[in-house]
């Protein structure tokens, strides 16, 4: 507050003092002057107020930007439009031949047409000569006026390169998304008939583009990589926690190592049909089941068979983690699925770092595959 009192409080009080309305009050009558005309031009200062309006509605989310943005523009245009027609006809008001001016030519006596009909003509010639239309029915009839004009022209150059580059940044920005999708799905089936790419690797790599388009929006860990590591500890914590607490692998360790995996783990989208680990690979990582279905499918050698489904808080790929053997099937997901994926190194560091945690996990795994076999 005390920063306002000594900076802008003493020109926001300036521009909102009615100066005519108090010399009224004071002499009785209406002054008229170059003094309250050079006052009146402090009320410019409050359109300080209007900038920061729309500054602050370009940064609302609750706003849509194109519209907020093109409303500026709006709003810029027609106070230029307002400014140049008024100026325009205070140079032919001022004038000393009032018949020799842009406005007198067209309408004698303009002074005694009603301000209606002197403001439309204004802004008539004002938006004219903004759009470089100039029908020339109303044009300057002096040498102060042709100088105003030239000025005027000059500046509606800068004006309409703003507006332009405004509006054209506005539609590509909102049609860049649309034109990287293409291009990129453009790229992708020229690479699979290029190099004669089987059906099924050609709809794989056509799904995961189309996923990656659709769910750029979801993806948080480009979002959760610029946060500090301590937000990003609590974000994984309330998403994450509660569904590898209930994983089997990890169920009864203490809150400190379940939250190390959390943290170590990365969420991904991966798109339906594919393969997330293949039979007989060593798999590097161990994948948790957020969201979706994964198929464990075993292959005979003839055919594929679906030996069962895996879904929320199930996990696989932790036989290579911990037993270091190829893995016995394919997962391969059923639906769009939400996975957290986990290192086997990284694994592994937990374990070496909680003896006793690790005790647990070795057991539970063990216990699992008895029951299984």
């Amino acid at each position: 507050m005390r920063r306002y009192l000594s900076t802008f409080f003493i020109m926001d009080v300036a521009s909102t003092i009615p100066y005519q309305g108090i010399a009224y009050l004071v002499n009785g009558e209406v002054r008229e002057g170059m003094v309250y005309s050079l006052l009146g031009l402090l009320r410019l200062w409050r359109l300080r107020k209007v900038k920061q309006f729309f500054t602050r509605l370009e940064k609302d989310i609750r706003f849509s930007y194109f519209w907020v943005r093109c409303a500026r523009l709006i709003a810029v245009t027609l106070f230029l439009v307002h400014c140049a027609g008024c100026l325009y006809y205070l140079l032919a008001d001022r004038y000393p031949d009032r018949d020799k001016t842009w406005i007198g030519a067209v309408i004698p006596n303009f002074r005694q047409e009603s301000l209606w009909i002197r403001y439309i003509s204004s802004i008539y010639w004002s938006i004219t000569t903004m759009t470089t239309v100039g029908y020339g029915d109303l044009h300057a009839q002096n040498n102060l006026e042709m100088i105003f004009n030239i000025f005027y022209m000059l500046f509606n150059l800068g004006l309409t390169a703003y507006l332009i580059g405004n509006m054209t940044n506005l539609v590509v920005e909102g049609t860049r998304r649309t034109m990287e999708f293409r291009n990129s799905i453009r790229a992708a089936s020229n690479f699979v008939c290029r190099n004669h790419l089987p059906p099924r690797l050609q709809q794989q790599i056509l799904a995961y583009m189309c996923l990656k388009f659709r769910a750029e929006s979801l993806n948080q860990q480009q979002l959760m990589d610029q946060l500090p590591k301590s937000i990003c500890k609590s974000i994984c914590e309330h998403l994450f926690l509660p569904v590898v607490k209930e994983v089997y692998l990890f169920r009864g360790i203490s809150r400190e190592a379940q939250l190390l995996l959390v943290t170590k783990t990365k969420p991904e989208y991966i798109p339906p049909k594919e393969d997330v680990i293949v039979q007989n690979e060593a798999a590097d990582d161990v994948y948790i089941v957020v969201s979706g279905e994964v198929e464990i499918i075993y292959f005979n050698g003839e055919r594929e068979e679906v030996m069962g489904k895996l879904g929320t808080m199930d996990i696989f790929g932790e036989v290579s983690a911990l037993s270091d053997r190829p893995q016995t099937f394919t997962f391969r997901t059923r639906t769009l699925s939400q996975l957290l994926r986990l290192k086997q190194a990284t694994l592994r560091e937990v374990m070496q770092s909680k003896p006793d945690d690790s005790a647990l996990i070795v057991r539970n795994f063990l216990k699992m595959w008895q029951e299984r076999l």
